[in-house]
């Protein structure tokens, strides 16, 4: 009845009102199980396969609606930067490369700050953007996340960050590198302050990111299934001449080899936060 509802009579009502046109996002295929999924059902179960639980990237406006108490939180605005630090060029220039990012995503960088409580704890929370230049680490990038970490010291938070990257953006050369060591800096000075630090690692956590802030959480958690790694599995195989283990950087084996601490399904996420941060209340 839901499929004659939500489905079947949308199609009849656009061609009676003479529509050629068929709305190009009622279904999406899922990548893991080929599965056809209805798009309204998958938006309604957060994003996640209902027949195999593939974990769909998330907006950060879901993400936060989804973890933050009553779906309350106050919007941090990013670090503002100069646009192409370096006047960089390959096949077209970085400055149209951002326009571009910002018209597709509606979004101005690769990275959302917010505030608000989980779980009646303070707790300051960043959420990278893959689908913003592949969640790249640039200075906006960088610069933002250690203003996230100075937030929550200000207000005596829990600071909590979703990654998702393809590493540091080498449209802003050395400019972006120097974010690794300037974010791992900011987080000593959290862990001075006696504050916790939880990273949730997303489908793709890669390249400088995990080798930067993103391994330095107190405590670690993983959607399911999401790959984590620094280098690509070809060019590891390549280098070391061995055929890599199955399931190599995905969340369960390292969870499995000690790096990962929690791996949760996307439904169940904000209540093991609440049950972490519940513990932690005593440092805030």
């Amino acid at each position: 009845m839901n499929w004659l509802r939500n489905v079947v009579a949308p199609k009849i009502k656009a061609f009676i009102g003479n529509s050629s046109v068929v709305e190009n996002n009622l279904w999406t295929k899922c990548p893991h199980c080929d599965r056809m999924i209805y798009t309204k059902e998958l938006e309604d179960n957060a994003m996640v396969c209902g027949y195999c639980s593939y974990h769909f990237l998330l907006s950060h406006e879901n993400r936060f609606e989804s973890i933050f108490d009553n779906e309350k939180y106050e919007m941090i605005e990013n670090v503002k930067i100069k646009d192409d630090p370096i006047k960089y060029k390959d096949t077209k220039k970085y400055s149209d490369r951002l326009k571009e990012a910002r018209q597709k995503t509606g979004k101005s960088e690769a990275i959302s700050i917010a505030s608000g409580f989980i779980g009646k704890v303070a707790a300051t929370v960043f959420v990278m953007d893959f689908s913003f230049m592949g969640g790249s680490m640039g200075i906006c990038v960088g610069k933002s996340i250690i203003k996230a970490a100075l937030t929550a010291i200000e207000n005596n938070a829990a600071l909590i960050g979703f990654t998702a990257s393809g590493g540091a953006r080498m449209q802003e050369g050395i400019f972006s590198l120097m974010q690794m060591p300037a974010t791992v800096a900011a987080l000593c000075k959290l862990k001075e302050s006696g504050l916790p630090y939880i990273n949730v690692f997303t489908n793709p956590t890669t390249g400088g990111v995990l080798a930067s802030f993103a391994m330095l959480g107190d405590i670690h958690i993983a959607e399911q299934n999401a790959l984590i790694g620094f280098a690509g599995a070809r060019v590891i195989e390549k280098t070391i001449k061995q055929k890599l283990p199955e399931g190599f950087q995905r969340a369960e084996f390292l969870k499995d080899h000690g790096m990962i601490d929690i791996i949760t399904h996307r439904h169940n996420l904000a209540e093991t936060l609440r049950s972490i941060l519940k513990y932690t209340r005593r440092a805030l």
